[in-house]
């Protein structure tokens, strides 16, 4: 496997005071192992997102992961891919992915994500 293979790339909401704080707290808990993750804030990209084929309101919505081989995944997959790769985290990341708690945990996701954007007036229409 390449470097370039191994190497996250995360569509995140820059904007969003709780998606910065769990990137902070994720490049802490994953110590070295965050230097293979490039943390791109999706604020103002809304043409480089179309070139790689995501939706910018999609990805307002949910997070994206570029896994390097230039899959994009999305929503609790691409939670699952970046938690996977730290130790204290996998566990968390085989939990959510059971397909008992899988569906209840992504209408959960949703819904938080639509109040938390509708509350700071960036509601997509």
């Amino acid at each position: 496997m390449t470097e370039s293979e191994d190497r996250l790339r995360v569509f995140y909401d820059g904007a969003c005071p709780s998606c910065v704080r769990d990137r902070k707290l994720y490049e802490r808990l994953a110590g070295r192992t965050s230097d293979a993750v490039e943390w791109v804030d999706i604020t103002g990209r809304d043409e480089e997102l179309k070139q790689l084929g995501i939706d910018p309101v999609a990805a307002l919505q949910e997070l994206h992961v570029d896994d390097g081989r230039g899959n994009i995944h999305r929503e609790l997959d691409a939670y699952i891919l970046l938690m996977s790769r730290v130790w204290l985290l996998k566990p968390l990341a085989w939990l959510i992915g059971l397909p008992v708690i899988r569906p209840a945990l992504a209408k959960f996701y949703h819904r938080w994500v639509g109040e938390r954007l509708e509350k700071t007036g960036r509601l997509p229409k």
